[in-house]
């Protein structure tokens, strides 16, 4: 069998050799965490309209008081966890129109 060096061509490599040496020298890759993949954001009173179905007062109502938890403001940016205002949403007792 062949000695496999630093300068030995990929082509000359068997898959089987060029697999073990893919295992040994290439790391393993940690899959995404789920939660980061999961969550859902949206942007604005634009958002909240759009997710809700309501107006614009509404939504800057909505953000100011049932959703407040979970709503990030950063100056005018405004970004809302959707799996958070959902839960928060049910909690006060209100529907969706």
């Amino acid at each position: 069998m062949m000695s496999i060096n630093d300068n030995t061509p990929i082509a000359m490599l068997t898959v089987r050799q060029l697999k073990e040496i893919l295992q040994v020298e290439v790391p393993k890759v940690e899959p995404i965490q789920k939660c980061f993949v999961d969550k859902k954001y949206v942007f604005g009173l634009k958002g909240i309209r759009e997710e809700f179905n309501v107006s614009h007062a509404t939504a800057q109502k909505y953000k100011d008081g049932v959703l407040k938890d979970a709503v990030t403001q950063y100056g005018r940016k405004i970004i809302i966890d959707m799996e958070k205002a959902r839960v928060l949403f049910a909690e006060s007792g209100r529907t969706v129109s």
